[in-house]
């Protein structure tokens, strides 16, 4: 299985900055809210109890996610396909990585006081729109629904990538596109069911992202400086 240079940090920087980039731009745009009014109405959203995206594409793909967990945890002492090649200390860090970014999505949801769409009144709930930004500023509703939580299940996974991508790149790519791909399926399901501004699911891709690339990052420049200091398939220091 070829090896792959660690990911340098001014390319993990140069990628985190243009998707920051594209959020911020989204944001500006103020069209959270007209996309929402696509899926709802006065007597709010008419698939917000739909069987087969509350059971199936909620619940159900939150417990495969969990159970995905599990197996990782388990392949800490008895890896399997491309966790093989990667020492146990880097399997962890994959683990711990994924961990990290649910957690930094969940405690950022507990301090926001932003309601999701299915509160707003004009679907039929009592709180008025607030942009998230407006931290500490409570609209009325809920509250604690940004960021996006369900499309963390899946964006947690990216961390997985800063892992995968020195001891097995081709698998790293195809992982990095089929999280991305299923953290938007798991953000479009709520928008539809009107839990979730499209925002919301963004901000929770990029903030999984962030945090499970700083671990990485974080945990590549402290081995640089032990003895011994690698630990990768690479002699590179990060440039």
């Amino acid at each position: 299985m070829n090896a792959a240079p660690p990911l340098s940090f001014s390319r993990f920087l140069a990628w985190t900055a243009a998707a920051l980039v594209l959020l911020l731009l989204w944001d500006a745009s103020a069209l959270d809210l007209p996309l929402a009014r696509g899926f709802g109405n006065a007597q709010g959203f008419a698939l917000t109890h739909d069987w087969w995206l509350q059971e199936v594409l909620h619940t159900g793909v939150r417990q495969v996610a969990w159970g995905l967990m599990l197996i990782l945890v388990l392949m800490i002492w008895h890896p399997l396909g491309p966790l093989r090649v990667m020492p146990r200390a880097d399997r962890v860090g994959l683990v711990a990585g994924i961990l990290l970014a649910a957690l930094v999505v969940q405690l950022l949801k507990r301090a926001s006081l932003t309601s999701c769409p299915w509160d707003l009144v004009e679907f039929g709930g009592a709180a008025r729109h607030v942009s998230h930004w407006r931290w500490g500023v409570a609209d009325g509703g809920g509250g604690h629904c940004f960021p996006a939580g369900h499309a963390s299940t899946a964006f947690a996974f990216l961390a997985a990538y800063f892992w995968l991508r020195p001891w097995a790149p081709r698998v790293a790519r195809w992982w990095l596109a089929a999280t991305l791909l299923a953290g938007l399926l798991f953000g479009a399901v709520q928008m539809v069911r009107g839990a979730h501004y499209l925002s919301h699911v963004l901000w929770a891709g990029w903030l999984c992202w962030l945090a499970g690339g700083l671990l990485w990052l974080g945990v590549q420049a402290w081995r640089v400086r032990q003895s011994p200091p690698i630990l990768t398939p690479q002699t590179k220091t990060l440039s």
